[in-house]
């Protein structure tokens, strides 16, 4: 986040979840006008509470210059731009679209134009870092649209993101990019809860899967974040089960649309979707070791024996 403050600009945070919350409150950190909107009103309330401004989005939407979309998935994204309520109808021509939800690329690329019909500007810009790094301004954004749609958008963008990557003029490229990243995070979270349960088969303990792992070629940075996660026991969800089977979901969609064979993501979607069978959706993604722990016959710290 940039140490010199930016020009102030009106800021709508759609979605005030682990995400969207950090992110709304690194905007209104850096002086900008922010006010946030979420189907929870008590994240509303705190929000206003932290500084953010009283008024519905309702009443202010054509002083919009930056409208941040932080929802869960394609879907809440349309509705929110384009619903019976969207706001993209009440934005000013030059107000831009900071659409941060892990979508497929033709979707990033139909939002674009259908907010180019009335003069909107659409940014392409998934996010990467997680809700530490959300609520300190130091995400990784990858980003595609037009020179226009940067421009407008780079001071809400400095405020959010430690590295933006600019991949290209068009939406969608950004989208692409956030489809080969979480193919690789979800990859190695259910790599990560194998092998730690299979260290477990074989004497090893968690905590010393951690400690040792963590420092030899076989560790990454899921491994690092997440295990830490199943030794403490601690499932509260930073990033939950949920996430995965639509975002591994959205890549295999992807990987068929182009004829190609994605077989690990495949197998590592199967575990996700076993742990949400199980009822562990909303908890923490490492849960996810819970499905290798159940079929082996395993404890997991900090459960029953």
């Amino acid at each position: 986040m940039n140490e010199v403050k930016q020009l102030r600009s009106n800021v709508a945070a759609i979605g005030l979840g682990s995400m969207g919350y950090g992110i709304a409150s690194s905007v209104l950190r850096d002086n900008h006008l922010v006010w946030g909107a979420d189907i929870n009103p008590d994240q509303v309330a705190r929000f206003r509470e932290e500084g953010g401004q009283p008024e519905e989005l309702s009443d202010v939407a054509g002083d919009l210059d930056v409208v941040i979309v932080a929802v869960l998935n394609a879907a809440q994204t349309e509705t929110v731009l384009f619903g019976t309520e969207g706001i993209v109808k009440s934005l000013k021509p030059g107000a831009v679209v900071l659409a941060c939800a892990t979508v497929p690329p033709v979707f990033a690329k139909d939002m674009a134009a259908r907010c180019a019909l009335t003069g909107v500007l659409y940014l392409d810009a998934p996010i990467s870092g997680g809700s530490i790094k959300a609520a300190n301004g130091q995400l990784s954004i990858m980003a595609s649209g037009t020179p226009e749609a940067f421009t407008s958008a780079r001071t809400v963008l400095d405020s959010i993101a430690e590295t933006v990557f600019e991949l290209g003029d068009e939406a969608g490229a950004g989208s692409a990019m956030k489809s080969v990243n979480q193919l690789l995070a979800g990859v190695h979270i259910a790599a990560m809860a194998e092998a730690l349960t299979f260290g477990m088969t074989q004497g090893v303990a968690p905590e010393k899967f951690v400690e040792v792992i963590s420092k030899c070629a076989g560790t990454s940075w899921m491994l690092e974040n997440r295990a830490p996660h199943i030794v403490a026991g601690d499932y509260t969800p930073r990033s939950s089960v949920n996430i995965w089977p639509k975002d591994l979901g959205i890549v295999l969609d992807v990987a068929k649309s182009a004829q190609f064979s994605a077989p690990i993501t495949a197998a590592a979607l199967q575990q996700f979707v076993a742990a949400a069978g199980m009822g562990h959706g909303r908890e923490d993604d490492a849960a996810v070791a819970k499905v290798y722990a159940r079929i082996a016959g395993l404890t997991l710290p900090g459960e029953a024996i």
